[in-house]
């Protein structure tokens, strides 16, 4: 037994040296760049390569299968001229035995100045289209021949077996260096390429972690955009169960190009990568990214990869600035009211979505201090389906609305001239002619409705605030809900509390057309009339509790067509009201003592007039509001009023009437104390001129009074005849009699 051992030692001592010998011969025997012309033609016909292979090429067979090859061209046999590859050099070698149990064993593998050039021409072909597609003669040789060979014998298992064996790879690292890659369009014009590529890798193992970097320079035509990257973390993967790994993932970069216009981007993304194609399942656990200041956290996950693919997971934004980050990317807020908002904004929420619509559920966001929690949804890309549903604690919206139209305020600042003129020099109560009719157009014409957007608008809004600021109103319990489909747009609800009373709204825009068509329902209960005039920085000319009920409608898209062509109705009414700084009791007053024919001792010291009711209903037709059934009671006088006020010029032509009801209580004045002739008689006062004087555009009727004089008069001498014919007749004639004889002269 020991000699047969022996013998078998020897045996294979001298098969392995006659192997190492058989390697060295051919090694140094066999010279492949002799055969330049047989690889060529090999690569032609078997790969639909057409290779060029301008260096030398080395090689080794034993116990490692090296090969380098040096200035090596690649193109299609379909566009030889047009090189889609160049390769400086390439360099590997791998372990013989290890082959014959399909394990693919190699040492390094070095790539150096790989230049891939793809490109489609203005027919949409690529010059790497051919490749691995043997010509069509030679493919058809070879599916002939396949036709013609023998089929496998169903008994033989041995082939099935050593086929079905996966390969093994065990490569000891992967370098790439000095390489690019470059793909353009003619059609299309558009350009991508990849340059200074350089990639290291470790030991390369299934199963085992791959260390992994690579940096790179992408760049692209359409935009132009330049972005600087590294990537590193460990690659693991097993190829049997189609699963893939990138643990410590950390990608690194800058961005600069047209769209950060001149600004420089820098990113980083971190997190854990995972693959599972069995499952067809992918998840990206601790992700963290970074956009210069804006700091993210959170996960995300994938399913259903090869039918629809769908995601969720969480994402956490600190604190940041808005308005900053823009700027930092080259972008630009819009200008707002408030040059401090979106200063500070949060946003926690849950990730949903798939190819075609993205939501954020449970969502969290701080604004400015304000918070506001709901979904935002875009449920179809395509048709910019939005859906929003938020809820909040409060909103100051006047901070993020455009500020004052300086183009507005220079349209009507010839109105504001000619309501400054008119008011100089008045002071209400004053005996000064009334001020004209205004005459400068008040509103823009310029187009507000971007009618174009909102055709294509599909949204649903539900939207709740315990406080919005709006037009610099604290509306309280503030909701709404409105939805908007193929140009049509409907506020359904609106609902909110203003200073202790009630505010109800819903309105439509049917934007289908060039000339919009507006329509507004409105209530209002028990509203302070002078909250309103104080938020709109009106003066107030008036205070009362207000309610108000409307309906209008109008057409246009500025301004100026809105007030042009506004129609409808206005029914309001204001309780326990004070008209500011117009003191009719003053007018009265001198109009009393013009009647007594005596000469007031001082002024009323009070400069408003208190009424306990105020109501009436306006007619709106083409921007023009007629109202004729003003009532305001006030104690001692009744006061009506009826007249136009042109929304156009926002001008005034209204004449109020003042009836003395015999108010019995002092006056402060002897001249103006209420005879009991008085009663009844309406003083007339009109007012014309600029909205914004109020009462200062007021003044008593003078041809009015006159005839109240004539009046007066005539009831003076009436009562005079009267008592000379009680006088005169006494008893001697029937009552009824007598009461003939004073109708004749009240005829």
């Amino acid at each position: 037994m020991k000699a047969l051992g022996k013998i078998l030692g020897l045996v294979v001592l001298g098969l392995l040296l006659l192997i190492v010998g058989l390697g060295f011969a051919l090694t140094h025997l066999f010279d492949p760049n002799d055969y330049k012309d047989e690889i060529r033609r090999l690569a032609r016909e078997k790969a639909g390569l057409e290779l060029g292979i301008d260096g030398n090429i080395g090689w080794s067979l034993f116990p490692w299968l090296g090969l380098e090859l040096q200035d090596t061209r690649l193109a299609s046999v379909r566009t030889p001229d047009q090189p889609f590859a160049n390769l400086r050099m390439l360099g590997l070698s791998i372990r013989v035995l290890p082959l014959l149990q399909r394990q693919i064993q190699m040492s390094d593998i070095t790539v150096d100045g790989l230049a891939l050039t793809l490109a489609r021409d203005e027919q949409g072909k690529g010059n790497w289209e051919g490749v691995g597609q043997p010509p069509a003669t030679t493919q058809d040789q070879a599916t002939t021949a396949q036709e013609q060979t023998p089929e496998t014998p169903a008994g033989n298992s041995d082939e099935p077996d050593s086929a079905a064996k996966p390969l093994v790879l065990d490569i000891d690292s992967l370098t790439v260096k000095n390489s690019s890659i470059a793909y353009r369009d003619a059609r299309s014009g558009q350009q991508f390429g990849a340059e200074n590529i350089a990639l290291t890798t470790g030991t390369i193992r299934e199963g085992a972690p791959v260390p992994l970097k690579l940096n790179a320079l992408f760049s692209t035509n359409q935009p132009v955009m330049r972005v600087q990257s590294e990537l590193q973390g460990n690659l693991r993967f097993d190829t049997g169960l189609k699963r893939y790994q990138f643990e410590g993932l950390k990608l690194t970069g800058e961005a600069s190009g047209e769209p950060l216009k001149g600004k420089t981007a820098t990113f980083s993304a971190q997190g854990e990568l995972l693959a599972d194609l069995t499952a067809q399942t992918a998840e990206w656990n601790a992700m963290k990214l970074d956009i210069n200041q804006l700091r993210t956290l959170g996960e995300l996950k994938a399913h259903d990869l090869q039918s629809e693919p769908k995601f969720s997971g969480t994402l956490s934004i600190a604190q940041f600035n808005l308005g900053d980050f823009l700027q930092g990317i080259g972008q630009q807020l819009p200008a707002m009211a408030d040059d401090k908002a979106l200063d500070s904004v949060e946003l926690v929420t849950q990730l949903a979505g798939t190819q075609k619509s993205l939501a954020l559920e449970k969502l969290n966001l701080k604004l400015d201090g304000s918070t506001l929690t709901g979904r935002l949804a875009i449920d179809d890309f395509a048709t910019q389906a939005l859906r929003v549903d938020l809820k909040g604690d409060r909103l100051d919206l006047d901070r993020y609305l455009p500020p004052a139209d300086q183009k507005d305020q220079t349209a009507s600042a010839a109105r504001k001239s000619e309501v400054q003129k008119t008011e100089a020099g008045i002071a209400a109560g004053s005996t000064t002619p009334l001020p004209d009719k205004p005459t400068q157009q008040s509103w823009s014409n310029e187009k507000i409705l971007p009618l174009e957007q909102l055709r294509r608008l599909d949204t649903q809004l539900s939207f709740a605030v315990g406080q919005l600021t709006l037009a610099r109103l604290p509306l309280e319990n503030f909701s709404m809900k409105a939805r908007s489909a193929a140009g049509q747009l409907r506020l359904e609800e609106l609902r909110s509390n203003l200073h202790g009373g009630q505010i109800r709204a819903n309105a439509s825009l049917d934007a289908r057309s060039d000339n919009p068509q507006i329509g507004f329902q409105g209530h209002i209960a028990n509203v302070p009339v002078e909250q309103m005039l104080e938020a709109k920085q009106q003066k107030d000319i008036v205070k009362g509790l207000l309610d108000l009920n409307t309906k209008l409608r109008t057409q246009g898209n500025s301004q100026r067509a809105w007030v042009n062509a506004l129609d409808g109705t206005l029914d309001f009414a204001l309780k326990n009201g004070v008209l500011v700084q117009a003191n009719l009791e003053q007018q009265i007053c001198r109009a009393i003592a013009t009647l007594n024919r005596k000469a007031l001792s001082s002024e009323p010291r009070a400069k408003d007039t208190p009424f306990r009711k105020l109501g009436g209903s306006l007619t709106f037709n083409n921007g023009v509001a007629s109202n004729r059934d003003l009532q305001a009671s006030i104690p001692g006088l009744t006061v009506k009023g009826n007249g136009d006020v042109d929304l156009r010029v926002l001008g005034m032509d209204y004449r109020i009437g003042v009836l003395l009801e015999g108010d019995k209580s002092d006056m402060p004045d002897p001249a103006c104390q209420i005879n009991e002739r008085y009663t009844g008689i309406e003083l007339p006062l009109r007012c014309r001129g600029p909205l914004e004087l109020g009462a200062k555009a007021c003044r008593l009727d003078q041809d009015g009074l006159t005839k109240i004089a004539t009046k007066l008069a005539g009831d003076k001498l009436q009562d005079k005849l009267d008592e000379k014919i009680d006088k005169k007749l006494g008893d001697k004639v029937s009552p009824e009699l007598k009461d003939k004889l004073k109708g004749l002269f009240n005829r």
